[in-house]
């Protein structure tokens, strides 16, 4: 099987700063093994955006980082709306989930404005939010990974969390929600990084990417071993 599918990274100079970069490898090891063909793509501040993407990965970053892509990604916010309207699969995590919300109001009281492809609403805190974290998810089921933000997220009425919180603080250390989900779209506070963990997030992402371009998803049961290793490591470690 020759099929391509077209990975691409959302500002990986800037907002790759704690090990995301395993996000994209682990979705360019998993389509390989599923037989199909992966076409890795970066995307940074005055690249040319390509003209067909199947899934869009971005990480987290500093405030620094973010105020720094913030101009470019307000300029391709429209394509980046269609994209997600037409059910392309993506998943930000952590600074770019912020930003792929209303706003990131920082605790000087600077206003980052983002894209609002989620309907959420995220404030700078003094305390960071910092340690191992479990989540529940009706779509995933049991989601591990690792926090470390100040920002406080809370979910609009038009979006549902990505997971509810087992262990950890997640969107705001208050209402126990973690992350977001809004049609093909994620996003999440959770590094570590959260797909070579989570590999049922990893395969739902190129499930719907694969069949959304060729109508459907050859797969088969992949050994995942070490990733349930880990996984059962992750599960004992303290807060």
């Amino acid at each position: 099987m020759n099929k391509e599918i077209v990975i691409l990274q959302l500002y990986s100079h800037d907002m790759n700063i704690y090990g995301d970069w395993g996000n994209v490898l682990t979705l360019i090891r998993r389509a390989e093994w599923y037989g199909y063909k992966p076409k890795f793509i970066e995307y940074n501040p005055g690249d040319a955006f390509p003209e067909h993407v199947d899934i869009v990965v971005g990480g987290g970053g500093q405030d620094a980082g973010q105020d720094r892509i913030q101009l470019d990604l307000l300029k391709i916010s429209p394509k980046l709306h269609e994209l997600a309207e037409n059910d392309t699969s993506m998943l930000m995590i952590c600074g770019l989930y912020q930003l792929f919300g209303k706003f990131f109001k920082t605790k000087e009281g600077k206003m980052i404005e983002g894209i609002g492809i989620f309907d959420i609403e995220t404030y700078g805190g003094d305390e960071r939010m910092i340690g191992n974290i479990v989540t529940e998810s009706d779509t995933f089921g049991q989601i591990i990974g690792y926090e470390n933000h100040s920002g406080q997220t809370y979910l609009g009425k038009n979006n549902k969390p990505l997971g509810t919180v087992r262990k950890g603080a997640g969107n705001n250390g208050k209402d126990g929600t973690e992350g977001a989900k809004y049609r093909h779209v994620l996003g999440s506070y959770l590094h570590g990084s959260l797909l070579p963990k989570n590999p049922r997030i990893a395969d739902w992402l190129l499930e719907k990417s694969i069949e959304k371009r060729y109508g459907e998803f050859s797969s088969h049961l992949l050994d995942d071993h070490f990733s349930d290793e880990a996984r059962k490591v992750a599960l004992k470690r303290p807060r």
